[in-house]
């Protein structure tokens, strides 16, 4: 058996070295998804502008906006300004009415721009004039035009008064839409970040939020440990109504536990994942990472939800994350959370090894699908 994975070993590393080679030579016309990500608003110009500038490979950035001064500061592939009869590029004062008007009338442009696109994510701030009006019709034109749509959104923190309902309204519209939404509350963000001053927090957002879109964009279009395709996408995504993210990150001996341990007790929207339909997990790690951690991390992550959940599994390697790992899931089909079971997260997380091995003579019907 050594023999046979000694050999396997050299093989993989000549066959890596010739798909680097041997890249687009001949399929160029064929396999690889229009992926688009629309910013609608401020927030979502800010979260276009950080993966502009970080960098996101076989995707084209857009961002929509109403107010002129704004968009001028954005970074993207292209640029929008809509609503310049209704605002004269001065914004929607914080109007949701006013930015859904002004997407309407450039019905015309969002179909031009989104012609063709399989995969479409759509990310706005909720609660504001621009993207809460925006992006529900930017979803509805995607659709139409026959793509995936995923948005991802956040919400006010609850101090923000009239906002919070501007935004509950928004993201019904957008749930309407889409077909999956998930939704970063900015609340919840307090726990992670609680003594940064408000614009570095509201960074790490769009740090979030942008890492994650990247991740999950270029497992699709390059060559990664553990491959996503558009197909798993729809498979996982598609109609997958109100979805929660989890972030887990560890540097530790246990890393997979410690990982898995971070995401469950850190979700970034009160739900109660456990009835999830659907789970979408992206991995990533150093060299050091092995296909069994990769397995480990969702396994775990998984055991709490439903047997006939729909999960796919996507991992890269990075040097830089050498000793560490990082993963974010997409729970799909969650329900909001009624009482507090925060605890019972705990407990289930660190009894799964043993549940695990009591549980062994019996088969678990989920379908998890490392590709």
């Amino acid at each position: 058996m050594q023999s046979i994975v000694q050999q396997a070993l050299k093989y993989a590393e000549q066959e890596k070295e010739s798909m680097v080679s041997s890249a687009g030579e001949d399929f160029e016309e064929f396999g690889q998804p229009r992926i688009v990500i629309v910013g609608c608003g401020g927030a979502g110009n800010n979260t276009i502008k950080r993966l502009y500038n970080m960098g996101v490979e076989n995707a084209e950035t857009i961002c929509i906006n109403t107010d002129k001064q704004d968009l001028d500061r954005a970074r993207a592939d292209k640029k929008i300004l809509i609503g310049k009869t209704l605002t004269r590029g001065l914004g929607a004062g914080g109007y949701p009415e006013i930015g859904r008007k002004a997407a309407e009338l450039a019905r015309g442009t969002l179909e031009s721009v989104l012609k063709d696109a399989d995969l479409v994510f759509v990310t706005a701030g909720m609660g504001g004039g621009t993207g809460t009006g925006v992006a529900p019709v930017v979803a509805e034109v995607a659709k139409e035009q026959g793509a995936i749509v995923i948005g991802m959104v956040s919400s006010p923190f609850k101090v923000e008064g009239s906002r919070s309902q501007k935004a509950q309204d928004g993201i019904e519209a957008l749930r309407k839409a889409a077909d999956t939404v998930v939704i970063l509350d900015n609340q919840r963000l307090l726990a992670h970040v609680p003594n940064l001053p408000v614009d570095q927090a509201l960074s790490v957002m769009d740090q979030l939020i942008a890492e994650t879109v990247k991740g999950i964009t270029e497992t699709i279009t390059e060559c990664s440990l553990i491959n996503l395709d558009y197909a798993d996408i729809r498979a996982t995504m598609g109609c997958g109504g109100l979805a929660v993210m989890l972030v887990g990150e560890s540097k530790s001996q246990s890393k997979s536990q410690e990982v898995v341990k971070a995401a469950l007790n850190h979700p970034l929207l009160d739900v109660d994942y456990r009835g999830a339909t659907g789970c979408l997990i992206h991995i990533t790690g150093g060299p050091d990472l092995s296909l069994q951690e990769a397995m480990d991390i969702g396994e775990q992550l998984t055991y709490e939800i439903s047997n006939e959940a729909k999960i796919t599994i996507g991992a890269r390697i990075k040097d830089e994350y050498e000793g560490r790992v990082r993963v974010l899931a997409i729970m799909t089909g969650v329900q909001p959370k009624f009482g507090n079971k925060s605890s019972e997260t705990v407990t289930a997380n660190t009894t799964y090894s043993a549940r695990k091995e009591a549980n062994a003579s019996s088969s678990r019907n989920s379908i998890i699908d490392f590709i």
